[in-house]
């Protein structure tokens, strides 16, 4: 189900970097993160989207996740646009 969000979410923020900068800027309804991400790269997303009580969805696979979002390599976090 959250790979059909995010295929028909318009224009997420892909990564964690532009995920960071998204929640930073309150444009972020909902973070998807890649369970088999490394914890230590999406820990610091994952406390900014708790801390401002955004709804936090977990998907198995990070290479599934970027092709939802239209790219050729793994994304470990996505967050869907407000």
């Amino acid at each position: 189900m959250s790979y059909e969000k995010v295929e028909q979410g318009l224009n997420p923020f892909i990564g964690v970097k532009q995920t960071l900068k998204a929640l930073d800027n309150d444009f972020v309804s909902e973070l998807v993160i890649a369970s088999d991400a490394d914890s230590r790269i999406v820990n610091q997303a994952e406390l900014k989207a708790q801390a401002k009580r955004i709804p936090i969805v977990y998907v198995d696979s990070m290479k599934k996740l970027g092709k939802a979002c239209g790219i050729d390599v793994g994304a470990a976090t996505v967050a869907l646009r407000k």
